[in-house]
């Protein structure tokens, strides 16, 4: 199986099992105990914790660790619904991963107002501007990375706007971090992370914050994290997240990425040569160097497309792994204009550092077979 689905999900990498493992059999105690046990667990819990700081460019004492991005996300949800005013509104982007989407309807309902983008998928920078000249936000929340199209947001023009009318900024960076250099991530208010998305483990993340200021805990139980998240650190899987990141640090610093931005590019290129009536998704936009959305040809549904390549020896998907299942049409191309026979025809192929040229080519001439299976079939 050649695995083309990594923005659901990365394969835990070696660096990253090797740092778990040395962790558990050598630090084995709680964090908070205070005998030597507990103490060297917090010692590379800190340690970790000034590692992602200084790739982020923050206080250390500004991230607190979360079992997933999700958890983040919805703390800080949280955090302003029990803060603002009852009148107060926050401004989420059209294309917000569902953990926020769903949790500002949740806890503001109307008031958590939505962003347009373009018909690209990228967020639409002269509303903001031009709403913001009248109005104040709470929150605006814009992540870095769409998760289904690739598409790169423009978070810092964002970051900037807000900090002229003192607007708190949150950026989701689930699928930027591992992928894009973290430079400048840490001049936003909120930002958070999860493990798996760049070959760490699954279960752990984190949220950056601002820690001069209070934040409301989501979990309550106990003082962990500053009295901020209840509940004991993994420390084994802390450690090895910092591990993956390490790594995908020095890659990024090598410019491995824009390589491998060049076998997507031709992938590309070569897919709509092939299949008249393809569409690359954002291709006018700058996007992550890993991610293709393509609309495939008319009449072609994008779930037969996802179970013939399985079947064919590669894994692909429809869209964002948290919206599997649903009837609907994805929310991100419905906020891109798209209708929603355009949308059932969307599938994405997500590569990841271990993909090789050999992979893109081989990925090609299987979407080539299947589409010529399924029109046999058809005929």
């Amino acid at each position: 199986m050649i695995y083309f689905d990594y923005n659901a999900t990365a394969p835990v990498m070696r660096e990253a099992r090797e740092a778990w493992l040395t962790v558990t059999e050598k630090t084995g105690g709680n964090p908070s105990s205070l005998h030597q046990a507990g103490t060297r667990a917090a010692l590379v819990m800190a340690d970790a914790r000034e590692k992602l700081a200084a790739s982020l460019g923050c206080h250390p004492l500004d991230l607190i660790w979360t079992s997933t991005a999700t958890e983040a996300n919805n703390m800080v949800t949280h955090h302003f619904a029990r803060t603002l005013g009852a009148q107060s509104e926050i401004w989420i982007s059209a294309i917000e991963h569902p953990c926020i989407h769903d949790s500002a309807k949740h806890y503001f309902g109307k008031r958590a107002k939505v962003i347009p983008v373009t018909r690209d998928g990228v967020v639409d920078v002269d509303w903001i501007t031009a709403e913001m000249a009248d109005t104040r936000p709470g929150l605006v929340s814009v992540m870095a990375a769409n998760n289904e199209t690739g598409v790169l947001q423009p978070w810092r023009e964002i970051l900037a706007i807000c900090q002229a009318y003192e607007v708190p900024f949150f950026t989701d960076a689930v699928q930027f971090i591992g992928k894009m250099p973290l430079k400048g991530l840490g001049d936003c208010d909120y930002v958070s992370g999860a493990a798996h998305k760049f070959g760490g483990p699954r279960g752990v993340g984190f949220l950056k914050i601002p820690h001069r200021k209070p934040i409301t805990p989501l979990l309550h139980g106990g003082k962990q994290e500053g009295g901020r998240r209840a509940g004991t650190e993994n420390v084994a899987t802390i450690a090895a997240m910092m591990a993956a990141l390490e790594v995908r640090e020095k890659q990024m610093a090598n410019n491995q990425h824009l390589l491998r931005g060049v076998w997507r590019d031709n992938f590309e290129r070569e897919l709509l040569r092939a299949l008249p009536g393809t569409v690359v998704l954002g291709a006018n936009t700058p996007r992550l160097w890993n991610t293709v959305s393509a609309l495939m040809p008319e009449g072609d549904r994008r779930h037969q497309w996802v179970v013939r390549l399985d079947q064919a020896g590669f894994a692909v998907s429809t869209g964002s792994a948290c919206t599997t299942g649903k009837e609907e049409p994805s929310h991100v191309l419905s906020a891109m204009g798209l209708k929603a026979a355009q949308a059932v025809r969307a599938v994405r192929f997500s590569a990841g550092w271990e993909t090789t040229e050999a992979d893109w080519s081989a990925l090609l001439k299987g979407v080539v077979r299947v589409h010529t299976e399924m029109a046999r079939a058809k005929a």
